[in-house]
């Protein structure tokens, strides 16, 4: 018996989408609602599916093992209310269920943001723990943790026809009204784990996530769809560590603007390594060896 299970959070535009594309494949349909404060369960009720309710806790970690343990399958598929099985994973994943001495599957995920499928390093094939037999899987609460497996895992294959859809961010307000919800539980981590506010992390924290995305993780192969989300993602570590100065007490401090720039040289002589970097990643091989060194001597 195959349960899906949906976790929603004020998705009435996009719930009745994914129970739908759950019912080819579904012995159960389980939504877990916390506290919505439209008609998200009343939808779900109306199409079907089981309806339990948890308390909002900002992000979906906390609810991930009450959800579970209200479904009834032997077999659990997890499924975001922004998320859809297509009909070609509906059958890859009737076919894994079937496989003997396997106990949970890894899915990709096409992450559509902003009306893209952004295919960068970080955003695809972004793997999620989302198919196993109940008692295989458990969650840790903190924010995009890893979670515990027993058992052997599997990995479906990295394309397109076995990725479940996801439908992430469709507007620039999306993205800064997660962020915040994000940030807030980010800060609590940081703090655990004794990060004490310094100014510099201002300046360097936003500037590294940009070149982790956009050069790094290749960001830049999405065009301008890359370059936003890299700023925006620089852009939300700014907040997270001017959150961190809020919890200080936004405590003063004299900053000379040959301190900023110090900050600043430190993180051009970055860039320029990255800039030679995506010109290697294009070369040939003559002319890599050649950029490597031009690289070295700069």
């Amino acid at each position: 018996m195959l349960s899906v299970v949906i976790t929603a959070w004020n998705e009435e535009k996009n719930i009745a989408r994914a129970i739908s594309s759950a019912k080819p494949i579904a012995d159960e349909i389980v939504v877990i609602d916390t506290e919505s404060t439209d008609k998200t369960a009343e939808i779900a009720k109306k199409l079907g599916a089981k309806v339990f309710h948890h308390k909002n806790t900002g992000i979906v970690e906390p609810v991930r093992n009450f959800s579970i343990s209200k479904a009834k399958g032997d077999w659990i598929l997890l499924l975001d209310a922004d998320e859809e099985i297509s009909q070609n994973l509906a059958s890859h994943v009737r076919s894994a269920i079937a496989e003997p001495n396997v106990d949970y599957f890894r899915i990709p995920r096409r992450n559509i943001i902003f009306n893209k499928w952004i295919q960068s390093e970080h955003w695809w094939p972004d793997y999620v723990y989302r198919l196993f037999k109940k008692g295989a899987v458990t969650w840790d609460p903190a924010i995009h943790s890893i979670p515990f497996t027993r058992g052997t895992g599997r990995d479906f294959p990295a394309d397109e026809s076995h990725a479940l859809v996801h439908h992430n961010y469709s507007s620039i307000s999306q993205f800064i009204d997660r962020m915040n919800r994000y940030t807030d539980h980010q800060l609590e981590q940081i703090i655990s784990q004794g990060h004490n506010f310094s100014w510099t992390d201002l300046v360097s924290k936003p500037i590294e996530e940009f070149l982790l995305q956009y050069f790094s993780r290749k960001g830049y192969k999405d065009g301008l769809h890359g370059l936003g989300l890299s700023l925006l993602q620089g852009f939300s570590m700014l907040v997270l560590y001017m959150k961190l100065w809020e919890k200080s007490g936004f405590v003063p401090e004299s900053i000379s603007p040959s301190q900023f720039n110090q900050q600043l040289t430190t993180h051009n002589q970055q860039l320029k390594w990255w800039k030679y970097q995506v010109r290697v990643d294009k070369a040939n091989f003559i002319t890599k060896s050649f950029l490597k060194l031009l690289r070295k001597l700069s």
